[in-house]
């Protein structure tokens, strides 16, 4: 209703028009709940005038759908910038900011312009909001640390004999 003008313009009395636009709409909103959708659309009337695009509305639901705490593309973008190595020994916000930089690559995120790393990064981000709006669990997966030894140095007469080994080895 709050876009009455606009929808009738769009679609007026075609039915057929009007049947594919929901049936794509349904198809890519349908991982969405009810609920999110609801609110996604009650955000996107208080904010604009027009009739919002398939687009608009994915990203609505999207951020209304998000956990508190998991930062936009952006400010997820920048943190992954902004940590020092290691990296999977860093404080993340959350473990897929982590996961998108890993997969996006270190190396381009630290040498790439942010015109060519943001876009590349936030692709990657999006699929792990996505999984994760379907309920999917992510963790970062930190290197078991190596078993403590208990290891005695050589003695000299060990040390010769690995070395006579080792020219055993190459002759």
């Amino acid at each position: 209703m709050n876009y009455h003008n606009q929808y009738y313009s769009a679609f007026g009395d075609n039915t057929r028009s009007e049947n594919l636009a929901k049936k794509l709409w349904l198809g890519k909103l349908e991982h969405f709940t009810s609920s999110v959708v609801c609110r996604a659309a009650e955000r996107i009337i208080a904010d604009s005038e027009y009739l919002p695009t398939l687009h608009k509305m994915l990203e609505a639901c999207r951020t209304v759908a998000m956990p508190n705490g998991l930062p936009e593309a952006r400010r997820a973008y920048l943190e992954a910038c902004n940590k020092a190595s290691p990296k999977i020994h860093q404080s993340w916000s959350h473990a897929i900011v982590y996961l998108s930089a890993r997969d996006c690559g270190w190396y381009t995120l630290a040498n790439a312009t942010e015109a060519k790393a943001l876009p590349a990064f936030t692709e990657i981000y999006r699929g792990y909001c996505d999984a994760l709006l379907t309920g999917q669990t992510f963790a970062i997966e930190r290197p078991a640390a190596l078993p403590e030894t208990s290891a005695v140095p050589s003695s000299t007469a060990q040390r010769k004999q690995h070395l006579k080994n080792l020219h055993k080895l190459f002759d």
